[in-house]
């Protein structure tokens, strides 16, 4: 399980692995509903470099872009989760809405994001070409989101959902 860093630690961790000689990559996002298309962008941005530090949204910034009602998990679940992933070497919880402060602080080589960017349009372009690193875009086809799954369960189980899996009131988990 990768660890989750404070900014400070993680900044001592890039240091740290670019002495060593390794390409830091950087990848950044909600996570609020890991899916599929989370752990191939995560995936292919760590086959770009030695070391795969991501940042998640705070509580805030999620609610800032996502909306009413959003995260459904607690940043610090959000980053537990991604932790977990093989392809992660360190988790990083930041409350802006991009990451451009984080990209400033830790200097990657490399900074993923996925393909619902191009590489022009990636908010942290400036501060990624500023720190001397370059954007890559990763993953597979932009064709999931954390809201079409959202909306995919409440169509197939709305609000009575625990009475179409046999669940008794009350039961919990």
């Amino acid at each position: 399980m990768a660890p989750l860093l404070g900014v400070d630690e993680a900044a001592r961790l890039a240091e740290g692995w670019r002495r060593q000689g390794k390409r830091l990559v950087l990848a950044n996002g909600c996570f609020d509903l890991l899916h599929v298309g989370h752990v191939r962008y995560l995936s292919e941005a760590r086959a770009l470099g030695d070391a795969l530090l991501v940042g998640v949204n705070g509580d805030t910034s999620v609610r800032r872009l996502k909306g009413p009602g959003r995260p459904i998990m607690t940043a610090t679940e959000r980053a537990e989760i991604v932790g977990a992933l093989a392809s992660v070497d360190g988790v990083v919880i930041f409350e802006d809405d991009t990451a451009e402060a984080l990209v400033a602080r830790l200097r990657p080589d490399v900074h993923a994001k996925g393909t619902d960017y191009t590489a022009e349009s990636v908010p942290e372009r400036s501060a990624v070409l500023s720190a001397g690193g370059r954007v890559a875009i990763t993953g597979d086809p932009k064709s999931h989101a954390t809201r079409d799954l959202i909306r995919l369960i409440l169509e197939r189980f709305g609000e009575r959902s625990g009475e179409r899996f046999g669940e008794k009131p009350g039961a919990g988990r």
